[in-house]
């Protein structure tokens, strides 16, 4: 099942190590923002203070890069799960198409920003196909192509008789493509903007986790590893990883484990049958299950959800194997190369959230869209943070929901998953 090099971290840090340990001191004196997390989002809003000449302190609990921007599957989409009619009977019109608007901004502010910025992560604009479970789930996509869009996506259908072109595989009844979408690699993404970043002069501090954070002054304290830190404002980068600093967006935020796997490299003939695209790979189920070729082009990263409850990656990786050889019968003798794990942060309402509350800012709850929607908000973030007015965003307008009796601990996962999966198995 596994190879003899067999690794339980990202396929992704082969190409960008997660950075050492930094060891410079804190500043002594107190500074313009001081930003929780060195995430994509992080280091996004790091960019624009610091470019709009405030001092700009990112601290990190672990090594830089090491929670999910360097550990997800680096599919870029448009973000937003909901369509113009769920949104406007929650918001109303304006907010709702706005909103909308949001999620096309965040994928091309990613490729319009590591363009201008020369990053080299093997991005690729090659889009996502989304395959159909069921034959109820595929004419369901039917409906949504007739019924078009209030945004143009250009989005169209395979059918089942035209499905060698997508996958080699017999598993889906045809399913439609996305071709706006994307896909990079996303430690080395977090490689570059982590460059970025430095060079906008923004100091950044890894092994230096908060441990409280409390107001004083006109502004904030925080105790961190490497002693306290003064700043006027802060800005929370955490989405899945936050933690009890800041109890009031744990108790909206939900952390879920998402694993990934890593093929052995296959010979080339067999990959470019069984995906012989560059796209992003999702299903029609609940529990959905995404995957894609390796920018060589060399392997398979299968991705999904497949327990009730966290789970350890070497339990993990055959599980996702199985889903994979189901999928790809072929693979039925693959070795696992590497197999991780990472939280990703959901919401109540299934949507992006941003705010602030008298200086301390946040942007989280990016429901596995994280790539795209937390670069683009960590960018508007920031640009919150130093009183820019293009930094506004249509989630600054809706209700950011929790749960009575919910501390951040979500207890209720186990069954929402063991539901989801009776769910698929209707075809529904």
């Amino acid at each position: 099942m596994f190879t003899e090099d067999y690794k339980q971290t990202p396929y992704w840090w082969e190409a960008a190590p997660i950075a050492e340990r930094t060891t410079q001191d804190l500043p002594r004196k107190k500074v313009d923002v001081a930003i929780i997390g060195s995430g994509y989002t992080g280091l996004q809003a790091a960019v624009q203070c610091a470019r709009a000449g405030r001092s700009t302190v990112v601290l990190e609990a672990k090594a830089l890069g090491f929670g999910a921007s360097t550990r997800n599957g680096g599919q870029i989409s448009t973000s937003v799960k909901f369509g113009l009619e769920t949104l406007t009977k929650r918001y109303g019109q304006e907010i709702a198409e706005g909103i909308l608007q949001e999620g096309q901004s965040s994928r091309d502010y990613v490729e319009e920003f590591i363009r201008a910025e020369g990053i080299n992560c093997h991005f690729n604009g090659a889009g996502r196909f989304d395959g159909a479970h069921s034959p109820r789930q595929y004419d369901k996509m039917v409906k949504e192509v007739a019924a078009g869009s209030y945004l143009k996506t250009d989005a169209y259908l395979v059918s089942k008789a035209d499905m060698p072109a997508e996958l080699g595989t017999e598993a889906y009844f045809g399913g439609m493509v996305y071709p706006r979408h994307a896909n990079l690699h996303p430690a080395l993404y977090h490689q570059g903007l982590l460059g970025v970043a430095r060079q906008a002069g923004a100091q950044i501090h890894s092994h230096c986790g908060v441990t409280g954070l409390k107001r004083q002054n006109g502004g904030f304290v925080l105790d961190t590893a490497k002693g306290p830190l003064e700043a006027t404002r802060v800005i929370l980068a955490t989405n899945g990883y936050t933690g009890a600093i800041a109890p009031w967006q744990r108790r909206r935020l939900i952390p879920i484990g998402s694993y990934i796997i890593a093929t052995e490299e296959l010979p080339e003939a067999l990959i470019n049958r069984l995906i012989p695209t560059d796209r992003n790979i999702c299903d029609s189920r609940k529990l959905v299950y995404y995957y894609r070729r390796s920018p060589d082009r060399k392997r398979i990263l299968f991705g999904g959800r497949v327990s009730l409850q966290e789970s350890d990656p070497s339990v993990s990786g055959p599980r996702l194997h199985r889903e994979m050889v189901r999928i790809f019968p072929e693979l039925s003798a693959t070795k696992i190369s590497h197999s991780w794990t990472g939280l990703v942060g959901y919401t109540f309402d299934t949507l992006m959230h941003a705010g602030q509350d008298d200086g301390l800012f946040y942007a989280m709850g990016y429901c596995g869209s994280g790539v795209g929607m937390s670069s683009y908000m960590g960018m508007r973030i920031g640009q919150q943070a130093v009183d820019d007015p293009r930094g506004m965003t249509a989630f600054n307008k809706i209700p950011f929901p929790t749960r009575p009796f919910y501390q951040g601990n979500p207890w209720f996962l186990a069954p929402s998953v063991m539901a989801y999966r009776l769910w698929d198995r209707t075809g529904l």
